[in-house]
């Protein structure tokens, strides 16, 4: 089966990302990005595949899966339950991380470690018990506090021992051949050109699909139809703008997201974040000088 591919959304102002999920959730299947990623289990029990391994998990779970190494959690859950807090994620990008890494020298001891990430690098629970409390502060960390956290969750993890390589010494992750997937084409043909206009029938073509075969293959590796997943796409890149820009017009945001009527943009955010952006904005800035009085 081939792997489904994720968009990994870095906000401006943003050297990486890091959030938590629940389960069921709809990143929880085969899937791969270019990106690093440190995720560990918070809840649950389950199997977890990552190329060609297969394991099982219980909370405390630490992983770090390498650019474009296909991976999934499935937790073993009654049907028809959920768990609200299942894992917390970093993710990073190659780029953000060699560049770091020229930058403060002393960070040359990842090396290693990001070279048995490719092949996926599991931790022990005495890694796992040091680093967890630094992911749930990373949560809702902002500014210089994130740096300081990833750097200490960075040394954490240089020091740690064991570290079990999870893949065979074979097994190589082929993104070409997972990019030749008409879907994951479309996908990222959408993260490439997500504030243009664009329809069905154009992601279709990319695909080399019709379009009914399109939207019902979308809708089952993605969880949703395209409107959903590009609506969803673009308020959080507005969501970025107005963290980003205290200044720039609603308005302007709305055109420049990819929205061509305010009306519509405002609805659509109300729908997807239970508050206009106006009150997005507000409470962001309330926020901030709370912090600053703190």
């Amino acid at each position: 089966m081939e792997p489904d591919l994720e968009v990994v959304q870095i906000r401006r102002g943003e050297s990486f990302t890091a959030w938590s999920h629940g389960y069921p959730f709809r990143t929880v299947r085969w899937h791969f990005h270019p990106e690093y990623e440190l995720h560990l289990v918070v809840e649950t029990s389950g199997c977890y595949f990552v190329g060609d391994f297969i394991g099982e998990f219980e909370p405390g779970n630490l992983v770090l899966t390498g650019p474009n190494l296909p991976h999934n959690w499935v937790s073993d859950i009654p049907k028809g339950t959920s768990v609200p807090l299942r894992g917390r994620i970093i993710q990073f990008s190659e780029s953000f991380i060699e560049g770091t890494m020229k930058v403060f020298p002393e960070l040359s001891a990842l090396g290693p470690l990001l070279e048995t990430s490719r092949r996926g690098a599991l931790f022990g629970k005495e890694t796992a018990g040091q680093v967890a409390p630094l992911m749930e502060e990373m949560m809702d960390a902002q500014g210089v506090r994130r740096i300081e956290l990833f750097m200490m969750i960075a040394g954490v993890l240089v020091r740690a021992s064991p570290v079990r390589t999870l893949t065979g010494p074979d097994y190589l992750p082929d993104p070409s051949g997972y990019m030749s997937v008409g879907i994951n084409k479309a996908i990222a043909y959408i993260r490439e050109n997500l504030t243009r206009p664009f329809g069905e029938a154009d992601l279709a073509a990319i695909a080399g699909q019709s379009p009914s075969a399109f939207s019902r293959a979308f809708r089952r590796h993605t969880g949703m139809s395209l409107v959903q997943y590009v609506k969803r796409l673009r308020i959080n890149l507005a969501c970025q703008l107005l963290m980003s820009d205290g200044q720039a017009a609603i308005t302007d945001i709305c055109f420049e997201v990819g929205f061509n009527n305010l009306s519509n943009f405002n609805r659509q955010f109300l729908a997807e974040k239970g508050m206009p952006p106006s009150q997005f904005r507000r409470l962001l800035a309330d926020n901030i000088n709370a912090n600053k009085a703190a």
